[in-house]
């Protein structure tokens, strides 16, 4: 297959992607529902490929294991699973996920020539009403991504099944990708599990206030094959699943094709570090390459750019 043929749509496919309407809904509140982009086989094919990757299957490991890395084995119990990089460790959820159908809306939305994956977090929350770990507090993913210079990558949720509020969906602070944030330090770059709740609830109130805005909280009720959008910087955040089934989803994160490594130093004197920085190739100058097609492959690129 060319690589003209790779990313080619067909007319049905054409008319999933978002209307001009929904790219300027994106701009102005910071999440997108998508249309059916996985048909009903490939959402029940994730579940399938899933089950196989918690009983072990791998079609090959990382090379190294990074220090934040997020990776549920057995032994953990039954809390909320957190496993990354499965769009490298398993070629049947890798073949899914990379789509080009979801790389080609996401390049409406962020209004880019060129999609890439960035990360790949594939998530289970167990049926267990009080089960604390279900419960993901407010916060915005561009604070875990301090090393990429763009402010325009996004995330595409995609859960396998119809996801609503008894399930525990993510839900968006509408609009909040459009705050100025105040009362940013170094610790902002560490992820929500390593931080106290309620501060990030604080945090949440505090930017709220300081913008003169509304915690609007929007609940995404995704239908089955559908998906949720979000840019780097909308709030966002999960409650209990208090459903009878297990809640089952990927966190697609997407970078555009201008985002790369940046050099940033913290108070402390090291540097803004992510886990691609302990795998990924090197760039001529000697910094990580976010554009590795090992573990950031191209999920889409403008046909009229293509060389």
């Amino acid at each position: 297959m060319t690589t003209l043929e790779r990313f080619a749509l067909s007319e049905e496919d054409k008319a999933l992607l978002p209307s001009d309407a929904d790219v300027a809904f994106y701009a102005e509140h910071g999440w997108y529902l998508s249309k059916k982009l996985f048909t009903d086989d490939e959402a029940d094919e994730l579940t399938a490929a899933s089950e196989r990757y918690y009983a072990g299957e791998r079609s090959r490991l990382l090379p190294a294991r990074p220090p934040r890395l997020a990776y549920w084995t057995p032994e953990k119990g039954d809390v909320q699973r957190h496993n990354d990089y499965v769009h490298y460790e398993h070629d049947a959820l890798s073949a899914l996920l990379r789509k080009p159908l979801i790389g080609a809306v996401a390049a409406r939305l962020a209004m880019a020539a060129e999609i890439r994956i960035f990360q790949s977090t594939l998530i289970f929350k167990p049926p267990i009403a009080g089960e604390q770990s279900n419960i993901v507090p407010w916060h915005f993913d561009k604070h875990y991504w301090a090393s990429s210079s763009s402010e325009n990558m996004l995330t595409a949720f995609i859960p396998f099944h119809h996801c609503d509020e008894e399930m525990g969906t993510i839900t968006m602070v509408d609009g909040s990708h459009r705050w100025t944030e105040i009362g940013t330090d170094d610790s902002t770059t560490r992820h929500f599990a390593e931080r106290d709740r309620s501060q990030l609830e604080q945090m949440l109130a505090e930017n709220a206030a300081h913008n003169g805005a509304e915690v609007r909280k929007v609940p995404m009720v995704i239908p089955k094959g559908h998906m949720s959008f979000h840019h780097c910087k909308t709030y966002h955040g999960s409650g209990p699943n208090v459903s009878a089934r297990p809640r089952r989803a990927v966190s697609l994160h997407l970078q555009d094709g201008a985002n790369e490594f940046r050099e940033l130093t913290l108070s402390d004197g090291s540097s803004a570090f992510y886990n691609h920085d302990s795998l990924v190739r090197r760039t001529a100058d000697g910094r990580p390459d976010y554009a590795d097609p090992d573990y950031c492959p191209i999920l889409w690129r403008d046909q009229n750019t293509l060389p």
